[in-house]
């Protein structure tokens, strides 16, 4: 495939990329001429050991030696603005190629599986499988991608005109672009980010998910209006119920997100009943189209009363139109019909489930204001006495309670908030249907209490007169060591009479969300990733020996360093005792873009996430010899302990917060405007702690510093502290034989391959950070030397060509904006009296390079 990327996107890129020139823009012949002059210069003097500020300087005094200062910063920020485009060009045209780069039918798509299911035998073993089994993409708002709606149209306009080479339309859609405003200039609002992903919604996952489907009945020689199995795919949504840490979601806004998911889904219903409308021009059959036409505008648009409750109706109408269809015209378009009652059971109402999560640490707040008003009315009750109970007292306490929680009985905001996301999803469930909102993510659950705060909530707030509950309570295990107490607190709830019965009513199911943001932030690469495995096995193991189903919702960012990369390989690496009747994950910024981005995109990918999924139920017996044993495991946690150490020791030194607050753009996420959350917890008028970095900000900073700590520190000091006690050849062996260790490998190459430590070797001038960049830089070098001898591979990502040359070229495109960014952080360090410009100048550079690195990128590091 490496020649293949060559020809279909790297000689195509540099073709589109010279109409760049040919813009009717002021300046952008003299941008796009200098332009790679300055790349030259960056990456020869980067070579010979040159700082960023001297590289800026030598290229002004050589080629624009009597421009102003000013005129100089405006011709850095139009090389930003020009590069930002380019990066927009280089994704469409890579997109554009994605069928002549990737194999759409080969290993891991679902031609290739319902080719491998060759008997009865194995058919009947993946019908029996698709019983209980689905995949669910949840959609976060995640800060790291920023294309408004209005791009993004631009960008998939782009690809169709690349495809077919229309010149023309390429150039006026790079007018277009050059025109259109890339970044807000106003943080966007929770329901501003949900309307951003709806675009997706919309127009991806709308006709990609049943696409999928098609294929998987076709493949199977059986027919989408006999197909028993509509949940295979759940899309799920966090923008709008994603409250942790982020003070601008409220109840109302969760409403109003959830009204904006239905009336997108009900718009393209509407749309493709107008379809039918053209074809099933038969009688007995076009009168209930027009009908059905008729009351989903009411269903959108009112009189309510006149429109559909909820799909079901729809669906036992078209279902009676189809009987008239096969009888009495011989089914003329029935297969039109059959998708789209297909769509309508996939998506039936709500589109996107709308997950709601808060931090543990706020319940426990509510509850303290919910106890002293109690305590008021019933003086025996006093919350200093519930204070010192134990765990067990407290939860039997919660339990019992049978009180009315109204939010107007209370003056505390947080408490209000809570009452209020609670009640939420009981409206929702009323207008969207349950599937609309039936998750309650308890985020830095650290114990049972905490899970059992949330459920006595619900209880009281919207359990049905029967005490059932139609909600799913997700507690979210993320650091090192809540990860390794969460078997002992799932036992706890499990042994718990009550949640017992509440699990009954819930099919005996239990979703358990892991996550890797902050469990890589504490613990390291290595140890996250490897602690988030030991945890699956013991939680599976403790969920069996109870009889519940439990479903492992991941929570994995762009990166390697949040638990990204190359998620179809980690799927089909997970052994026997690993529960695997479910995947879920979480995607975020530019993975959804990059990777679900278009219809094809996406159907290559949740493609590879399903079938990864069925592999270890349909063809263990052919890869046994691939699972870790207990010498492997052994063998791993050494190297995670060993890593883990290392990685602490970074951790700990004493420059490494002041090294993020002061030398990396990590001051700068919070005003590019690109997400609506704050980037730190705690008051902004407090120093930085360890313990206030967000995961997202923590990560992206590394990235933008082009060092990209979080998805590789420590790995190489674990592989050579072990290599020197003579495991080696252990180490190499359990490279070939298991693709989960495999995977950890492929995923850490990225970091490092996006990783360029000459941008910040200027860093090694100032004493306070000399000692910290060297330790830094040699374990980079260490993790290079160490990944690429146990792999065998000459280059890092040798065995995946594309992906390396990809990003060697996206590198090469935004060298400039990574000069330009550490010339301004280099710049602010000087007595701001000195500078040639102001300082707000040099923030302004900063955080216009972000834009460009950050999606360049496509995953931030």
């Amino acid at each position: 495939m490496n020649n293949s990327f060559q020809d279909a996107v790297v000689t195509k890129y540099n073709i589109f990329n010279s109409l760049f020139l040919s813009l009717p823009y002021r300046g952008i012949f003299q941008t796009g001429s200098l332009l790679p002059l300055l790349t030259q210069q960056s990456e020869v003097g980067f070579q010979e050991g040159k700082s960023p500020r001297q590289i800026i300087e030598n290229f002004f005094e050589e080629l624009l030696e009597t421009a102003t200062p000013k005129e100089r910063t405006d011709l850095l920020f139009a090389f930003i603005q020009y590069i930002e485009r380019q990066v927009v060009l280089f994704d469409s045209v890579e997109d554009a190629a994605f069928d002549q780069t990737h194999d759409l039918t080969g290993k891991g798509s679902i031609t290739y599986l319902t080719d491998r299911v060759d008997s009865d035998i194995l058919k009947k073993k993946l019908l029996n499988k698709l019983q209980d089994f689905s995949v669910r993409i949840v959609l976060t708002a995640h800060p790291t991608q920023f294309y408004s709606g209005k791009v993004l149209g631009i960008i998939n306009d782009l690809e169709d005109a690349i495809k077919v080479n229309d010149f023309t339309e390429v150039n006026q859609l790079l007018l277009q672009l050059g025109k259109t405003a890339f970044i807000n200039h106003e943080k966007p609002t929770p329901f501003d980010e949900a309307v951003s992903l709806c675009w997706f919604l919309e127009n991806v996952y709308y006709d990609a998910i049943p696409a999928i489907l098609m294929k998987l009945i076709d493949g199977l020689g059986m027919s989408a209006h006999d197909w028993p199995y509509p949940n295979l795919f759940r899309l799920g949504f966090w923008p709008g119920g994603d409250r942790d840490g982020n003070p601008f979601v409220n109840p109302e806004t969760t409403l109003q997100v959830a009204a904006r998911l239905r009336e997108t889904l009900l718009r393209g219903y509407y749309r493709d009943i107008r379809t039918l409308k053209r074809r099933l021009t038969f009688k007995g059959v076009d009168d209930a189209i027009a009908i059905a036409e008729r009351k989903m505008n009411s269903t959108i648009f009112g009189p309510f009363e006149e429109g559909y409750k909820d799909a079901q109706e729809l669906i036992a109408e078209l279902l009676s139109a189809r009987e008239v269809l096969v009888a009495k015209h011989q089914g003329l378009f029935v297969e039109l019909l059959d998708n789209f009652i297909l769509k309508l059971n996939i998506f039936g109402f709500f589109f996107a489930s709308l997950d709601v999560r808060q931090d543990s640490r706020k319940h426990g707040k509510a509850w303290e204001d919910i106890l002293k008003r109690l305590e008021k009315k019933i003086p025996l009750l006093k919350y200093s006495d519930y204070e010192d109970w134990d765990e067990a007292k407290k939860i039997d306490l919660l339990l019992s309670l049978n009180i009315p929680l109204r939010i107007e009985d209370y003056e505390d905001e947080l408490t209000k908030d809570i009452l209020g996301s609670i009640s939420a999803i009981k409206t929702i469930q009323k207008k969207n249907g349950e599937q609309g909102a039936h998750r309650y993510v308890i985020s830095n659950n650290q114990s049972a209490l905490n899970v059992m705060q949330v459920v006595a909530l619900a209880k009281n707030l919207i359990a049905d007169e029967s005490g059932k509950l139609a909600l799913d309570v997700v507690p979210l295990f993320e650091t090192v060591d809540d990860l390794a107490n969460a078997p002992g607190i799932m036992r706890q709830l499990y042994e718990n009479g009550y949640y017992r019965s509440h699990l009954e009513g819930r099919d005996n199911h239990q979703t358990i969300m892991v996550g890797f943001s902050d469990g890589t932030k504490d613990g390291g690469y290595l140890r996250a990733n490897w602690s988030i495995y030991t945890a699956k096995e013991e939680l599976t193991k403790v969920s069996r020996e109870f009889g519940i189903k439990v479903t492992f919702f991941d929570g994995r960012g762009g990166p390697p360093a949040r638990g990204g990369g190359n998620n179809h390989n980690f799927y089909s690496s997970l052994g026997k005792d690993i529960e695997d009747k479910e995947i879920q994950l979480t995607v975020q910024g530019q993975t959804i873009s990059s990777n679900y981005g278009t219809v094809t995109t996406a159907m290559y990918n949740l493609e590879r996430l399903f079938t990864a999924g069925l592999e270890n139920h349909l063809f263990r017996g052919n890869r046994i010899e691939e699972e870790l044993n207990q010498e492997d495991k052994d063998l791993i946690e050494e190297m995670a302990g060993a890593a883990y150490e290392s990685y602490l020791d970074l951790k700990n030194h004493p420059m490494f917060v002041k090294y993020l607050d002061k030398k990396t753009p990590l001051r700068f996420y919070g005003q590019t405007n690109i997400g609506s959350r704050p980037t730190k917890r705690g008051n902004d008028d407090e120093d930085l702690k360890f313990e206030d970095l967000r995961a997202i900000p923590f990560v992206g900073s590394w990235a933008q510093m082009k060092q990209n700590v979080p998805g590789f520190y420590g790995f190489g000091t674990a592989i050579s502290k072990l290599a020197e006690e003579g495991k080696k050849e252990e180490i190499k062996t359990l490279y070939k034989k298991s693709l989960f260790f495999r995977t950890l490998i492929e995923n850490s190459m990225q970091s490092l391959s996006k990783a360029f430590f000459p941008a910040t070797k200027y860093l090694r001038d100032e004493e306070d950070y000399r000692e910290f960049w060297d330790k830094m830089y040699q374990e980079f070098r260490l993790t290079l030397e160490s990944l690429l001898d146990v792999s065998e591979q000459k280059e890092l990502l040798d065995s995946n060509n594309v992906t390396k040359v990809s990003i060697k070229v996206r590198e090469r495109i935004v060298l400039p904006l990574i000069t330009i960014q550490q010339y301004a952080l280099q710049m602010l360090s000087e007595d701001p009296k000195n500078l040639p410009v102001d300082v707000e100048t040099y923030n302004q550079l900063i955080m216009r390079a972000m834009f460009g690195i950050i999606n360049a990128a496509r995953n931030s590091a």
